[in-house]
């Protein structure tokens, strides 16, 4: 287990600390807890609120957390030690490992139904699926258009159905975009988890056990929480108000995204978002990513994943928040081009974040050598205030220390 002892003196984040808990004190959040890095040393770690609100149980470092689509982080990294192994090309077309998904066809813009669409003008590759720039979506984010119908109708994240089933599924479904033509947010890196079982010949799970969790010390990372550590598993809460992030309350909510979520295995090994993790195992991780010491991937390859992979003037997108200017993706997660003000610090030029829709999340920066990560347990809180304000007062922390 990774040691969460503050190894750098001299750092003051009392302010964010205070920060937070004002968070806590608003019934805004249940909890927060948090680690920052400079280079591979601690500068601060954190924990303020309650694990369960309702009973009043504090919250520590060794608590599970609900990661989401922090797990994209550790799929991605999968794929790309496969790829250091040459088992395949970051170009190479999906159709090669996975017939399936080759000869797409393409809605048409403004396409009114599922069945108007033209040929794809490429295939699919690995690159497009990392940066998720391949043209599939979620069926989350963008209702009444004929793709999120499309995709609820097949059930394409059922929890109960494998990789393998998710694919069958995707395979005559068309792309909203020509591959390497725009972005948007989709099951691309549940595709790469099942890339993954078709080079290895394991299941998922099997795999990142075998070459990422156990290596690291991840103990507590798996796709659902062993029946002797339920009580350490973090309750759930939703906002009062999901247009307003502000407004004061909180829901309980824990069998969301559906009843016994993570409390017992299912089928779907979810390499975009079905992780639990603790505050301990995501700081050995993104240490892991870290220059100054062993690392999980090659040097040449972190750089790589953390090199934009959109083509120029293209834009991370939301449905309900627009296009972000200045946002862009890499091999393993978003990528700070130009620091949006006041949103981000100015320090945070070049950082590679993501993090998962409770309100985990992690970033690397390189050009400072600043990294941290952050656990929460509130629906919708990628884009929450705490998180951007958090980030903000962290940078300012360790630039005032040095």
């Amino acid at each position: 287990m990774e040691d969460l002892k503050v190894t750098a003196a001299g750092y003051d984040f009392a302010p964010a600390r205070a920060a937070m808990q004002r968070y806590i004190d608003n019934d805004l959040l249940s909890g927060i807890s948090w680690t920052v890095l400079t280079g591979r040393d601690i500068v601060d770690v954190g924990c303020v609120g309650w694990a369960d609100k309702e009973a009043q149980t504090p919250l520590r470092t060794d608590h599970i957390f609900r990661i989401f689509s922090n797990t994209k982080l550790i799929t991605s990294c999968a794929a790309l030690l496969l790829v250091e192994e040459g088992r395949f090309k970051l170009d190479d077309p999906i159709e090669k490992f996975i017939p399936q998904l080759g000869k797409r066809k393409v809605l048409r813009p403004g396409a009114t139904s599922i069945d108007d669409t033209e040929p794809a003008r490429s295939s699919i590759t690995i690159r497009h699926l990392l940066s998720h720039s391949a043209g599939l979506s979620y069926g989350l984010f963008d209702p009444g258009t004929p793709i999120f119908k499309a995709y609820n109708e097949r059930r394409i994240l059922n929890p109960l159905s494998t990789l393998a089933d998710m694919v069958d599924g995707l395979s005559d479904l068309p792309l909203v975009f020509h591959p390497g033509t725009s972005w948007e947010y989709s099951v691309a890196i549940d595709v790469v988890a099942r890339l993954v079982e078709v080079i290895s010949g394991q299941p998922f799970d099997a795999f990142i056990k075998a070459r990422i969790l156990d290596p690291l010390g991840m103990v507590d990372t798996g796709f659902f929480v062993p029946e002797q550590d339920h009580n350490r598993l973090v309750a759930y809460y939703a906002g009062a108000d999901l247009m307003d992030p502000m407004k004061p309350g909180l829901t309980r909510t824990d069998n969301s995204p559906y009843p016994g979520a993570y409390l017992r295995p299912v089928p779907r090994f979810n390499g975009g978002g079905g992780l639990v993790s603790t505050m301990h195992d995501m700081v050995a991780l993104i240490r892991s990513l870290l220059p100054g010491g062993p690392t999980l991937l090659k040097p040449e390859t972190i750089a790589q994943a953390m090199t934009n992979q959109l083509v120029p003037g293209q834009w991370i997108r939301f449905a309900m928040m627009g296009e972000q200017p200045g946002k862009a993706f890499g091999l393993a997660g978003g990528l700070i081009l130009n620091p949006t003000s006041p949103i981000d610090h100015p320090d945070a030029a070049g950082e590679l974040y993501w993090g998962g829709v409770a309100g985990t999340q992690w970033w690397i920066s390189p050009k400072t050598g600043v990294a941290g990560v952050m656990m929460a347990q509130r629906q919708m809180a990628f884009v929450h205030p705490f998180a951007f304000e958090f980030k903000r007062m962290a940078y300012e922390a360790v630039r005032r220390g040095r």
